[in-house]
């Protein structure tokens, strides 16, 4: 846990229209550690999740790499001059290496089948809570296959299993 983080944006819908997620997440344990919500795609979206991710779950003695995208919010000078301010190493896909972000998109997937299209938020304040309550059960409580049935936070909390090949 805390060696390497991937991160990404996604559209979400509401009746009021999109809103967009960005989340942190870290590659071993697949706990999300940091996420943002807002109706605008700014970079401030995207340095809040970075934020939370590092005020919450700072590695301590270990280096951190990481990994994102090259849109333009991860390519700012604010975003990139957090990252380098908190001491962790930049990763950024190749052009079109879309794998590189697997994991993340399959976070994206599990969320939008199993609360997004089910619930059909009614605006930015409602898919917020839903959100925070479903990421909530992601971390805590969903089993994962690949983490031989841990949940994420069990493996962030140094539960290590061998992970399943």
């Amino acid at each position: 846990p805390n060696r390497k983080w991937v991160t990404d944006i996604t559209y979400l819908p509401t009746h009021g229209g999109w809103v967009y997620l960005a989340t942190v997440l870290d590659l071993f344990s697949r706990k999300v550690v940091g996420w943002s919500l807002d109706d605008s795609l700014a970079t401030d979206l995207v340095s809040d999740a970075l934020r939370r991710a590092i005020e919450n779950r700072r590695p301590v003695g270990k280096e951190l790499l990481h990994h994102s995208d090259r849109g333009c919010q991860y390519t700012s000078e604010a975003w990139t001059g957090t990252l380098k301010d908190a001491g962790v190493k930049i990763s950024m896909d190749g052009k079109g290496c879309w794998v590189d972000n697997v994991f993340i998109e399959r976070l994206w997937r599990s969320l939008k089948y199993e609360d997004i299209y089910l619930r059909e938020y009614q605006d930015l304040v409602a898919l917020e809570a839903g959100i925070g309550k479903w990421l909530n059960f992601y971390n805590h409580e969903r089993l994962h296959q690949r983490l031989n049935d841990m949940t994420p936070w069990q493996v962030w909390l140094g539960n290590q299993p061998a992970l399943a090949a």
